[in-house]
């Protein structure tokens, strides 16, 4: 979209401020004709499968309503699901799942509306589009609008598919859901007006996101009623307080409302205060003497907020499910289903060695998307034109990709290290098996890694689409045991082919392979990526 595409500007005046929002949210909408549905599909398959496997784990009333009476007294995982309401396969949805989806929606939310608001603006197209007739409000107006959309597309899916366990329960969750995922997207708006670069913005916003997630779970573990001030301060915590398939409490989306619509003129007063690209907090000048002298320097200086990041996040995450390891394996009992379940994910070595090579596998599979996300900032740097001033200079294409793909491939290895350590440490276990647990995931996060360094090598084009493939392999190794998944479809990951450790045997072959085929991908995509021409 160009200012050509918009007529002149004819005047201003507060009259004007909104003139061009429903050209810009079609452009949004049309630009995230992909993201925004896979989005919602992903978000939505997980909520929607869980009826059918908790069915198939705790087949009985009975049985549910004795894991709903396990929870009122297992803090620790309180604090990792929440409290339980109802004993129903709505409710015990709404439990296992909503606080996720939550997460996944505020996530989505955030990065809607970042990206069409301080990411025009450092790109310098909000610019160009600005000197067209568009209303100083118009671009947060229709990214807020694109962020609405989605979230009620979130809201509908989940409300139609599980309204067979209730109508009123699916549309409380599905309206909770949305609401906050609506709560961030305002919040997103307010930050990125103090922020210089989207990529800040949307940090920012998700160290946010974790916070409430981590004041959720303080206010669960000391009580099982949701009454907690901790919960109550949480827009994750008001989900839960909303009980829906539970007497729902309708005067909790009062919360959200007001929540967005306060953050939402907050975020139009502060827009209304500054100058296009320009921010609250600009960025501090650096040394007059920098120590960006090679591109593996500068690589690092972009990168190191995320290494630093997810290394933090995978250790506090490692202690907090090594804290419920014992928690888990009561709870699961003499249940036949879920035992059947964790050993799938987490191999035959009894109910805690499973529980703990199930972790490590997740721990993976996360920190695939941290290595595909780390080998695409070599995308963003090309497409964005940065990557050519650089590559002017006496800086190879190999030498510049390099500096990149050792901090996405060695961060791998960092913070699956973290990750052990917290295992270890939330366990109270050896620290040696629990740390080979997670080193040996490390060759398939690579994989998935050198998959988005082949498709980036081929063309700009291909590089989101390995994302894809990080999100597959996800579905497939949480979702995919627990619907009974054929082993030739849980094959098309990489982590299912890798040895369960903790308990089980040792399998070099596996991980020679995998090694391998990830050199080669890297090797394909770095020859691919010198004979190409670079794409702005």
């Amino acid at each position: 979209m160009t200012a050509a595409a918009l007529p002149a500007r004819t005047g201003s005046g507060g009259s004007r401020r909104l003139t061009g929002t429903g050209a810009l949210l079609r452009f949004a909408l049309r630009r995230d004709r992909v993201l925004i549905p896979a989005w919602v599909a992903v978000t939505g398959l997980l909520v929607l499968s869980l009826p059918g496997s908790l069915k198939s784990v705790y087949s009985t009333p009975a049985q549910r309503a004795d894991l709903a009476r396990q929870m009122l007294t297992n803090s620790s995982l309180r604090a990792t699901y929440g409290p339980v309401f109802s004993d129903s396969l709505g409710g015990l949805t709404a439990w296992r799942v909503g606080g996720y989806a939550a997460v996944l929606a505020a996530i989505m939310s955030l990065t809607v509306v970042v990206r069409h608001t301080r990411d025009e603006e450092e790109s310098g197209r909000q610019e160009l589009v600005s000197s067209a007739m568009v209303g100083r409000s118009a671009p947060l107006t229709a990214a807020l609008l694109t962020a609405l959309v989605a979230n009620s597309a979130l809201a509908l899916l989940i409300w139609g598919g599980l309204a067979g366990q209730g109508a009123a329960g699916a549309l409380a969750l599905g309206l909770g859901i949305g609401g906050v995922g609506m709560v961030f997207a305002t919040l997103a708006a307010i930050v990125a007006q103090f922020t210089d670069s989207g990529r800040l913005a949307k940090g920012l916003t998700g160290g946010l996101v974790g916070a409430a997630f981590a004041l959720r779970a303080v206010g669960d573990s000391t009580g099982a009623d949701g009454s907690s001030p901790a919960t109550w301060v949480s827009p994750i915590g008001w989900l839960e307080n909303l009980r829906p398939f539970a007497a729902e409490r309708w005067w909790v989306l009062a919360l959200f409302a007001a929540a967005a619509l306060a953050q939402g003129l907050v975020a139009y007063e502060l827009a209304g205060r500054r100058d296009v690209g320009m921010s609250f907090l600009p960025a501090r000048p650096g040394p007059a003497h920098g120590r960006l002298g090679t591109a593996a320097a500068l690589a690092w200086r972009l990168q190191r907020g995320g290494v630093l990041g997810w290394s933090l996040g995978f250790l506090a995450a490692g202690v907090a499910f090594g804290g419920i390891t014992d928690g888990a394996a009561d709870l699961v009992g003499d249940n036949a289903r879920t035992r059947e379940i964790i050993k799938r994910m987490g191999g035959q070595s009894g109910i805690q060695n499973a529980f703990l090579a199930t972790m490590a596998g997740l721990f993976g599979m996360l920190a695939a998307l941290y290595a595909v996300g780390s080998v695409l900032r070599l995308h963003g740097e090309e497409t964005s034109g940065r990557a050519e001033p650089v590559l002017a200079n006496a800086v190879g294409r190999l030498r510049w990709a390099a500096g990149h793909l050792t901090i996405a491939f060695g961060g791998a290895i960092l913070i699956m290290l973290l990750s052990g350590l917290g295992l270890a440490l939330g366990h109270g276990a050896d620290l040696g098996p629990i740390l080979a647990a997670c080193l040996v995931q490390v060759p398939a996060v690579w994989t998935l890694g050198a998959l988005a360094v082949l498709l980036h090598g081929l063309s700009p084009h291909l590089a989101p689409a390995s994302w894809a493939a990080a999100g597959l392999a996800l579905a497939l190794g949480w979702i995919g045991p627990a619907l009974n998944l054929p082993r030739a479809v849980l094959g098309l990951s990489p982590f299912g082919h890798l040895p369960k450790l903790p308990g089980g045997d040792m399998a070099w072959g596996p991980v020679t392979v995998l090694t391998t085929i990830a050199a080669a991908l890297v090797a394909a995509g770095l020859t691919a990526l010198r004979r190409r021409d670079l794409t702005a």
